[in-house]
């Protein structure tokens, strides 16, 4: 009996979802019988089930809506906002009574007695208004038939019967506007299954967690033996170590996705939301929501589904007007909100915009200033952005009155504190009159992360490289030109741009064991909250997917922390807060960014426009470039990796056959003697530096010698190439560079193996 109950309660509450979103429907398509069929078999298959198990409260209330549903469907009664209004209540209540079963086994104390009232109340509505629709649809034929626009013989027939709701349209019903399909199975009758139990199986959460924690451990093993196996030089080893980290990876994914979950399972409770919200604000709101498919970890959904509600209640209570002001403005009496969630950059956007009055920054100051919540000198230096983000301080609420919904200035403070929690941000942008969006940037996933592990004073420390923008490394004599102060902050000019630079053992004031004379000055580029500075540290050493560990009790009050990882020799390293450290090392102060935009734009006066280019040695000490923007990836490949085929290297890379083009073979030399013969580098020689390029949708690696820099330049002075391969050659950071003919050298490449193919037909 109790997986009896314990099954009854999964599928009880799947269906009472699914009620909610077919009555939201169903109040802005009252003639559609496909729907009113659908929410009263299920309403049905509820009271069938708990009158079985013994819940005879939950029975009684799922009795009455089921009574006032059959009546709906037989067309006795019409549709009304209180008829709709009655049976989201008794939603409500079969909901909570499935609260009480779960936790005390029992259907609760309450009664609903009112509630059964209020809808047997509602079956015995008088049928004058169904008669007088009836009269009118009649009458209406009538006319139709006098202008000799004579009704289809399906119209014909509906006058015959003379019900008051059309016949089932034979097409699937069209859902509301901006409101999510139901799914197709159960809208296609009762003669196709809700559930396919051949395809889909339940699966235990907490089982789904174990397994996920025992992947974690496995690719923290994967590791070490990686870390280990960079040390040998055994070819079948490393072959078979190179397989484990693909299938490691491949297993690590699968066993992610059976965590992912579309976000629709929160999207779709919000058209229930938005209607009660606005029905209690005498307002009119249309929902709309783009990219429920989008799939999110389990967790994070639901740390994240209080927060858009909250965001979403206060849209339609806080941002959207009533309609008699949205009229006199110029705009539709029905307000339009809309949820947009989308995958960028390993991350999860999710979008919640209005078209409403906006959000006025000098009241939200004025409010902030009588609450003391910031002091008259800051209001003046304030940006408008950081103006709009007071709204996220404890106690700021800008509504006239309290209400049961806002206006005791909490709710937003703990939507940005959640959403940190999971290393997320909230932006909000506004315009006084046109609307608001906040976005919400949250991580696919917190149980493992990719990242860049760094040293600083003798300690490794990841940084998340969602956060990662780019890495530069200054050599020591321009690092002493190329870092300046501006008010006391160092700042490293970067392609024209300034970049505040942190550096991290001072912030983390590291005790340096020894002051060693640093050759260069390393910068880790990172972005938190929209904004980009640079972290110096001493070493950056390489990237690698490590297993989250939650931080200590003792440790998770310290913001510049988000975890902990065991490296792969079995020690701990802390994972970096990136947004806690700038907000640490006050990257983001007002007057910090005024000072860098004054300067950017008489730099970019100065400069005008420019190209990005990657620069790396070629053959015979040539210096080289290539268009960043044709580059996927840098890649070190040991050289126990390299395998041959048809004469040419390639190697195993992200489960396909990488070719690598030695540019030493394809550009022609003056050494007319070296160009057909195939050296190969000794295995205890270092790794090869390859750059991973696109071309008309074919991946190759292009092997350099060394890669030197990137840079941001015009290029304006150019002259003609002397070989073939080369474009033409331009002054790039002051020196002559060549820049390369990508698909002159793919003809060469095809060219060249061709005629090593013939040579060897020919032998």
């Amino acid at each position: 009996m109790d997986e009896l109950v314990k099954d009854f309660l999964v599928e009880s509450n799947e269906n009472l979802d699914r009620l909610d979103q077919e009555l939201v429907k169903l109040e802005s398509d009252p003639h559609s019988k496909d729907l009113l069929s659908s929410i009263f078999r299920t309403i049905h298959t509820v009271k069938g089930s708990c009158g079985f198990l013994g819940f005879a409260k939950l029975e009684k209330v799922a009795h009455a809506g089921e009574n006032l549903l059959a009546k709906l469907r037989e067309g006795k009664l019409i549709l009304t906002l209180e008829i709709t209004s009655a049976l989201l209540a008794m939603v409500d209540a079969v909901r909570n009574m499935l609260t009480e079963i779960q936790s005390t086994e029992r259907d609760g104390d309450a009664d609903y007695l009112d509630l059964i009232a209020n809808l047997t109340e509602l079956q015995q509505v008088s049928a004058e208004a169904v008669l007088k629709k009836t009269a009118l649809q009649q009458q209406a034929a009538k006319v139709e038939k006098q202008t000799n626009r004579a009704p289809s013989a399906k119209q014909a027939d509906v006058e015959a019967a003379g019900p008051p709701i059309p016949a089932a349209r034979e097409s699937k019903p069209s859902s509301a506007p901006g409101v999510a399909k139901a799914p197709e199975a159960e809208s296609q009758g009762e003669s196709h299954p809700r559930n396919s139990p051949a395809e889909t199986i339940r699966v235990d959460v907490n089982l789904l967690d174990r397994v996920m924690n025992l992947v974690g451990e496995l690719v923290l093993t994967r590791n070490q033996i990686t870390q280990f196996a960079g040390r040998q030089t055994d070819v079948i080893f490393l072959n078979s170590v190179q397989q484990l980290n693909l299938l490691t990876s491949e297993l690590q994914e699968e066993v992610t996705r059976t965590r992912m979950q579309p976000i629709s399972n929160v999207f779709d409770k919000f058209p229930r939301v938005v209607r009660d919200v606005a029905t209690g604000c005498g307002k009119q709101v249309q929902i709309e929501m783009e990219g429920e498919e989008t799939e999110l970890d389990k967790s994070l959904l639901e740390a994240i589904k209080d927060p858009l509600t909250h965001i979403v209640r206060n849209s339609v209570d806080h941002g959207i007007e009533m309609p008699e002001q949205r009229l006199a403005r110029g705009k539709r009496r029905e307000g339009r909100l809309v949820l947009r969630a989308r995958h960028e950059g390993g991350q999860v956007i999710v979008e919640i915009s209005d078209d409403g009055a906006g959000i006025d920054s000098t009241r939200i100051k004025n409010k902030a200033l009588e609450r003391g919540l910031i002091t008259m000198q800051q209001a003046t230096r304030m940006s408008e952005r950081e103006v709009l983000n007071l709204v996220f301080l404890p106690g700021l609420s800008t509504a006239e009155k309290v209400t049961n919904l806002s206006g005791r200035g909490v709710g937003m403070d703990v939507v940005k504190t959640n959403v940190e929690k999971v290393n997320g941000s909230v932006d909000i942008q506004s315009q006084l009159g046109i609307g608001t969006t906040i976005k919400i940037k949250i991580p696919l996933t917190l149980a493992i992360v990719p990242v860049l592990i760094v040293r600083s004073s003798g300690k490794r420390f990841a940084i998340p490289q969602v956060n990662l923008i780019e890495l530069v490394r200054i050599e020591l004599g321009g690092a002493r030109t190329g870092v300046e102060m501006v008010h006391g902050a160092p700042v490293y000019r970067l392609r024209g741009r300034l970049l505040p630079l942190v550096y991290l053992d001072r912030e983390l004031q590291l005790v340096r064991q020894a002051e060693i004379e640093a050759e260069a000055v390393n910068i880790v580029v990172l972005q938190a909250d929209d904004r980009q500075f640079g972290l110096v540290v001493d070493e950056i050493n390489d990237t690698e997917e490590i297993v989250v560990k939650p931080l200590s009790r003792q440790l998770k009050g310290i913001d510049t922390y988000s975890g902990a990882t065991i490296m792969g020799d079995g020690k701990v390293a802390l994972i970096l807060d990136i947004l806690g450290l700038a907000r640490r090392a006050s990257i983001v102060s007002e007057l910090r960014e005024r000072t860098l935009g004054e300067k950017d734009e008489q730099i970019e006066e100065k400069t005008g426009e420019k190209q990005t280019f990657i620069l790396f040695e070629g053959p015979d000490h040539s210096r080289m470039a290539l268009p960043l923007s044709t580059l996927a990836r840098l890649e070190e490949f040991p050289i126990a990796q390299l395998e041959n085929s048809g004469g040419e290297w390639v190697t195993q890379y992200r489960g396909q056959i990488l070719p690598l083009i030695r540019l030493s073979r394809v550009l022609e030399e003056r050494r007319e003697h070296l160009r057909h013969v195939d050296v190969r580098p000794s295995s205890d020689s270092g790794p090869i530096q390859v750059l991973v390029l696109n071309e008309e949708g074919r991946s190759f690696g292009l092997v350099v010698e060394q890669i030197l820099d990137i840079v941001q330049d015009r290029a304006d002075v150019t002259s003609p190439a002397t070989r073939a391969g080369v474009l033409y050659a331009a002054v790039i950071g002051n020196r002559v560079t060549e820049l390369l003919d990508i698909p002159a050298i793919l003809g060469s490449r095809t060219v060249r193996a061709g005629q090593v193919e013939h040579e060897e037909i020919a032998h």
